[in-house]
């Protein structure tokens, strides 16, 4: 088996113990060699000025390739650009381009009067700017707005059309979710590449939550699996071998990159990368 290409999302830090957190996350994956880090946005905009300096500051130190999250929630369009003009200006030249999560006590998303309707023309405008790479999202079970799979699918192809060359799906639990999404894309007529987002299950509660919130499928018999690894203490062992696996069937269905949702907690991360054959490299290892 060929190692695969990773990648890593991290959130910004909050407090002084959140951003040791976020550090000690950075130190212990750039030793893998990540294609590009993520940053993320909170829903609704709530961490615009928090992902700001936590890309700003991962840029300047880290040597890593930092994407940017952008979304259209609660801001107009020139301020929207504004953001991305001052990524540009510190060299961060990668965009994750997302409509964004409604705020917090909201169940549907409102452009801002004078904001972007949607991510659509968010990545049109950035595209126009000649300045950014722009990956999007992509749902493999749906997004929950959405009309049906197939409405989702196209609408994947018109953010790929607007301009940007890279896909990151929601998590899933099973390969065969993700492969049946890719050769959906792939009947349209998407060419871009579509990477696989992986979530290492960290807490099973917590991922079923999440889970649910995202229209993600949560599979019967990775609930009874979990329910028994807990009571047996055996939560963080399943959850290295099923995420090891899930990621070792994607990458024998012809995968090449898997971009893991890290929640700023390095360890069955790098777990997992190293049983699928990613090795720190040495010249980053002495740096980090």
């Amino acid at each position: 088996m060929t190692a695969p290409h990773v990648s890593f999302e991290f959130f910004p830090p909050q407090n002084l113990e959140a951003s040791f957190r976020l550090w000690d996350t950075v130190q212990s994956l750039s030793p893998l060699n990540p294609r590009f880090v993520s940053v993320t946005y909170g829903a609704g905009g709530t961490t615009r000025d928090l992902t700001r300096d936590a890309v700003a500051t991962l840029h300047k130190s880290s040597g890593l390739n930092v994407a940017a999250h952008l979304t259209c929630v609660n801001a107009t369009r020139k301020e929207t650009l504004k953001i991305a003009d001052g990524f540009a200006a510190s060299g961060v030249r990668e965009i994750v381009a997302l409509r964004g999560d409604p705020p917090k006590g909201t169940n549907q998303f409102t452009a801002h009067p004078d904001g972007f309707a949607d991510s659509v023309e968010l990545i049109e405008a950035l595209s126009r700017t000649g300045q950014f790479t722009i990956r999007v999202g992509a749902y493999p079970e749906k997004h929950p707005e959405a009309t049906s799979f197939d409405a989702d699918v196209a609408w994947l192809k018109r953010k790929i059309d607007a301009g940007a060359t890279e896909a990151i799906t929601q998590f899933f639990f099973e390969a065969d979710t993700f492969l049946r999404f890719r050769d959906a894309c792939a009947k349209v007529g998407i060419n871009a590449p579509i990477i696989p987002g992986i979530l290492p299950i960290e807490n099973w509660q917590g991922a079923a939550r999440f889970a649910r919130r995202c229209g993600t499928k949560v599979p019967g018999w990775l609930n009874d699996a979990f329910v028994k690894a807990v009571r047996d203490d055996r939560e963080d062992l399943l959850a290295t071998a099923v995420c090891t696996e899930l990621c070792s069937d994607l990458i024998d269905e012809g995968v090449d990159s898997l971009h893991f949702y890290t929640m700023n907690r390095p360890e069955l991360t790098r777990d997992v990368c190293h049983a699928l054959g990613v090795v720190p490299d040495v010249r980053l290892q002495n740096v980090a």
